[in-house]
């Protein structure tokens, strides 16, 4: 069936065929050609609001047993200091969540408020969707540099006695467009701002930068996709004419001390799962660690840096430094998100989700989206399974930094990423999203509601890419929409 695809869409042009040739080398070298097992082995069948919560399917007994340990300690609540339950106190100062599960609520993706429902509690936006500040100038490792007040995230949450940095205000304006056949379609465009400022005002200049928290399923087998394998997506499209020209993003990663190829994060500001979840414990719930031993407040933060302080005792004990989650615990929290299984694909074969893939490599998304690779051992191989090695997977992405054009833009240079760029986002569990967290709603920011308006989004180097579908009648559209939604 493959060979006939490939056949049927000869002569689209060079940069097609560089999507087409991924298809093909991996198809005749495959036995799963339709990639309906994502994850190789560690793939499991599973649908409805747990989609996203299963370990991988080969995971051994006693590693199940510490993927058990890990996912408590994921989803239960954070309480503040001091207090009986030492294993779990220290929550805030400052915090947008208690947990990590409360923003991947099911280990799935968090949404913007319902633009139609306005931001009056419950409704502010600051759980799910973060808000990341910085201001003009290089940082450390060349990274970004943190608004001096407010530091490199808006927090509107605090603990008793400290006040919440503030809150997020948003607005959406409609932006009307037209397909080729006379359909009407209108989309969102959200616009951010930041009241009730807690500790004065900004500094002049200063970025914001929102995103969502994305479903996790799987992230253990992106970290084992080979660096020499996103290096040779840059270079064949580098190589290839046309507009699309992905780069790696290169960043500094805290765990393994030295500058690392990025994969996670919509920017690919994050190099591995260790240094997200101990970054995201001390930014999003206020937790210190080993590698992130100081709470974050700033100097003009008094009842911040005067907050009391939860575990010291027992990390101590376990680790040296006086922290409040210890080794052992994150090193489970972190091998729980390694060992999440992503879901099988769902009616490959149906001939409806067949059309869409004919059109997806029509549309130039193959050169963005790359649908395989196999993988190897992961960057700290105690942190994660054995499982995870060898085993051909099916993310849909060259994990590369692309020009998205000026809609999409948020101005912020994030290490070697620009304003305008983000990383090419994983495809697989995308027709999950809807059944785990009850929307899907998609892009770094969750303007876009559902597979279509996130392509009608796309500009820079897709922009022919939304011209494609631009062009196309309803069934071709409908086509498209369902074979992502099977990935």
């Amino acid at each position: 069936m493959m060979r006939r695809l490939i056949t049927a869409l000869g002569g689209l042009g060079a940069v097609v065929a560089l999507g087409l040739a991924h298809f093909q080398a991996q198809a005749e070298n495959d036995s799963d050609p339709l990639g309906e097992r994502t994850g190789g082995a560690t793939t499991v069948h599973a649908n409805g609001r747990n989609a996203f919560s299963f370990p991988l399917a080969n995971l051994s007994d006693d590693e199940r047993a510490r993927f058990v340990v890990g996912n408590s300690f994921f989803r239960r609540n954070w309480v503040e200091a001091p207090a009986s339950t030492t294993a779990r106190d220290g929550l805030g100062p400052h915090f947008i969540a208690r947990s990590c599960g409360g923003c991947h609520v099911q280990d799935g993706r968090g949404a913007p408020p319902d633009f139609r429902a306005g931001l009056r509690p419950p409704h502010d936006p600051t759980v799910g969707l973060l808000i990341r500040l910085s201001v003009p100038g290089v940082g450390e490792h060349g990274g970004v540099v943190p608004d001096p007040v407010y530091g490199d995230q808006f927090n509107n949450a605090a603990i008793q006695g400290v006040r919440p940095e503030g809150r997020v205000a948003m607005h959406w304006t409609p932006v009307h467009g037209r397909f080729a056949d006379g359909t009407r379609y209108t989309l969102q465009q959200p616009h951010y701002r930041l009241t009730d400022l807690g500790y004065g005002p900004l500094a002049p200049g200063v970025k914001l930068s929102p995103r969502v928290a994305p479903h996790l399923a799987g992230v253990g087998l992106i970290e084992a996709i080979p660096s020499r394998d996103i290096e040779r997506n840059a270079a064949e499209q580098a190589a290839q004419p046309g507009p699309i020209k992905g780069q790696p993003n290169r960043v500094w990663d805290a765990f393994a001390q030295q500058m690392m190829i990025g994969r996670f994060g919509w920017k690919a500001n994050v190099a591995t799962l260790a240094h997200q979840t101990a970054g995201a414990f001390l930014g999003d719930i206020g937790i210190t660690s080993r590698t992130h031993p100081h709470e974050a407040c700033t100097p003009r933060q008094k009842d911040c840096l005067a907050a009391p302080r939860g575990g010291a005792a027992a990390s101590q004990a376990a680790s040296g430094v006086a922290v409040e989650i210890d080794d052992r615990t994150l090193g489970d929290v972190v091998f729980y998100q390694a060992t999440l299984a992503p879901a099988a694909r769902r009616q490959a074969a149906d001939p409806q989700v067949v059309r869409g893939q004919q059109l997806f490599a029509q549309a130039q998304c193959a050169t963005c989206h790359r649908p395989s690779y196999v993988t190897e051992e992961g960057p700290f191989p105690h942190l994660s399974s054995d499982k995870l090695r060898q085993q051909r997977i099916w993310p849909y992405t060259d994990l590369l930094l692309h020009d998205m054009g000026e809609a999409l833009a948020d101005h912020r240079p994030d290490f070697a990423a620009n304003g305008r760029q983000w990383k090419t986002p994983p495809l697989w569990g995308v027709g999950l999203i809807r059944d785990v967290n009850g929307h899907q709603r998609l892009l770094h920011d969750g303007r876009a509601n559902g597979v279509l308006e996130a392509i009608l989004w796309h500009g820079g180097e897709a922009e022919l890419s939304r011209r494609h579908v631009l062009q196309w009648s309803r069934a071709d559209r409908e086509a498209l929409v369902a074979f992502v939604e099977s990935l």
